[in-house]
């Protein structure tokens, strides 16, 4: 790069009004917000007002590459500034303003303009997506508000969180931002219906009784990993189980009794495992399924019972089926629910 710019002579004028470009947004505790910039021309100095994106503030110190403070910083040089009152994105550009209360107004129409866009690009539904829903049967969608201590990690969050939609699940980022959690984070999320994550921040004082009292859901992590596991698992409770049939118990009908008014009784002897009075059954002739119902009754000699164990007989009809006949099977089986995986 040095060599092209040598070969190009490649110059910038020093002696006018910096421009630049953010490389990177954070928050520090003692410092507060802290940017990191490119000068691209002009130079830089202490006390300029600058305007990035939709952000303004005076220069109250800056640092170079190294940390040291330095006093002023000229073309290709990259500096660490404080005084910008919010957190700029990455790929923002810097102006050095004439006066505070024009970057201000200016900053102002920018946030205005930002939420106004935010507003129209809102995802509204059509009716293909009514249909598609319908289809699926159950969709769902997790909303999430995420705030961080740097701009980078809370855009590798988000885009990791957003890749965890699926078919069923849809997940939205209703806001992300560069700052500790606050009482319009916790508003915003019980308007939408949200969940707060916390990267590497704290919510304040005030939003933390407000979200207690709203019932906000705030999850606070140091590992990006452990955030993205943590949601995966809470989509996947959010799915509907699968149902998966476990066989119980299986009987042999070795007789078959006609009873008026109560239809055909079979005289079983169990196989193997429980057949239940509770369970489901199915009727298999010659490895055929020729008919699944419920259980009419269940007896052990004149008793009725909730059960009968492998190795003992009973006697059972099936409710709304008489076909049965000597040789048949009895198959008892229940419905289990099975938790999905993503």
């Amino acid at each position: 790069v040095l060599l092209e710019a040598e070969l190009l002579n490649l110059r910038a004028n020093p002696n006018k009004r910096a421009v630049g470009t953010v490389i990177e947004s954070s928050l520090d505790k003692g410092k507060g917000y802290v940017t990191n910039m490119l000068v691209e021309a002009g130079t830089l100095k202490i006390g300029d007002i600058v305007l990035v994106g939709r952000n303004y503030g005076r220069v109250r110190a800056m640092h170079d590459e190294h940390g040291a403070n330095i006093k002023e910083a000229g073309p290709s040089k990259p500096v660490s500034i404080l005084g910008i009152n919010g957190a700029p994105s990455a790929g923002d550009k810097f102006h050095v303003m004439d006066e505070e209360r024009e970057a201000k107004s200016i900053a102002t129409k920018r946030e205005q303009l930002y939420r106004e866009q935010g507003l129209r690009t809102t995802k509204h539904i059509t009716l293909d997506e009514i249909g598609r829903r319908l289809a699926i049967g159950d969709f769902k969608e997790l909303n999430i508000i995420v705030k961080g201590d740097v701009d980078g990690s809370i855009e590798a969050l988000s885009d990791a969180l957003l890749n965890l939609s699926t078919p069923e699940i849809q997940v939205n980022i209703v806001h992300k931002g560069v700052g500790a959690i606050s009482e319009a984070d916790v508003n915003l999320a019980s308007a939408s219906d949200a969940i707060i994550i916390g990267f590497q921040v704290r919510p304040s004082l005030a939003a933390r009784k407000l979200a207690e009292n709203e019932q906000i859901d705030i999850r606070l992590y140091s590992v990006i990993y452990k955030a993205i596991e943590e949601i995966k698992s809470a989509m996947e409770g959010m799915l509907s189980p699968d149902i998966e049939e476990k066989i119980v118990g299986s009987a042999e009908i070795r007789e078959t009794f006609d009873i008026t008014k109560v239809g055909t009784i079979a005289g079983c002897y169990v196989l193997d495992g429980i057949i239940k009075r509770s369970n489901k059954v199915r009727i298999i002739r010659d490895g055929i399924v020729i008919h699944s119902g419920v259980l009419g009754s269940l007896k052990r000699f004149k008793d009725d019972v909730r059960e009968v164990k492998n190795n003992y007989e009973c006697g059972l009809n099936i409710d709304k089926f008489n076909d049965i006949k000597i040789g048949d099977i009895v198959e008892s089986y229940e419905e289990v629910e099975v938790a999905r995986k993503l």
